[in-house]
């Protein structure tokens, strides 16, 4: 049996859905230690239109506590140069402690991305004091905010009800290959039927016509002797 119109209009979502989940975007995760207001930055060979989106959460060191704790005064500096061009500023911006940002790089090339920590209200003293934990995502279809992993869930979901449609059309698949099944062997049973009978018919009229053969012979032989 054929899929319906139906049928194949949900197989091509699936294939579509499925098509671009398998485009894997690249990513990384790190983090960067800074002493005072040391700037620290990593290069990316970034080819045109592509779009770099991240989110850092900067922490400074308490000597009290002897960890990383979060300061909301602490301010960070992003900024990201095109080296190609004689390290033409693209981004400067002046953001929080947490924050996320985006990046689309207008022409191919190497890009300098940078993070300079300004002072906080409680000072910065010395040692690694900064730590900047940060999240790159990079490629056309790559974010990170919140509203896009809803997206992906939506899409996921999408894939699932999918899925389940599937399984759906597998079962009504499945079912009428059985009523195919039955019907056919309902044809083959009435089939044989019919030739049984067609045989019997035909070995009754062959034995009613050799009798009546036999009775018209013995018939005319008692004729003629009388």
């Amino acid at each position: 049996m054929a899929p319906s119109r139906s049928h194949l209009s949900w197989l091509g979502h699936v294939f579509t859905i499925l098509s671009v989940l398998s485009l894997s975007i690249p990513a990384r995760a790190f983090h960067l230690y800074m002493e005072g207001q040391q700037t620290k930055c990593f290069f990316e060979e970034l080819p045109k239109d592509t779009l770099v989106a991240g989110h850092y959460i900067a922490e400074i060191f308490n000597q009290q506590s002897n960890s990383f704790v979060v300061d909301t005064s602490l301010a960070m500096v992003v900024t990201v140069d095109e080296t190609f061009e004689n390290d033409h500023r693209v981004v400067y911006r002046r953001t929080g402690h947490s924050d996320r940002f985006t990046v689309t790089a207008a022409e191919s090339g190497l890009h300098k991305i940078c993070f300079s920590p300004e002072p906080s209200s409680s000072g910065i003293g010395s040692g690694p004091n900064v730590k900047l934990t940060l999240d790159v995502a990079f490629g056309e279809t790559s974010k990170i905010e919140s509203e896009d992993k809803g997206k992906i869930a939506d899409i996921v979901k999408l894939v699932k009800g999918l899925n389940n449609r599937l399984q759906d059309i597998r079962r009504e698949q499945v079912f009428q290959r059985e009523r195919e099944a039955e019907f056919r062997d309902q044809s083959e049973t009435t089939n044989a039927r019919v030739v049984r009978w067609t045989l019997i018919q035909t070995a009754v009229l062959s034995v009613t016509c050799a009798w009546q053969l036999s009775h018209l012979r013995a018939f005319f032989i008692k004729q003629k002797l009388t």
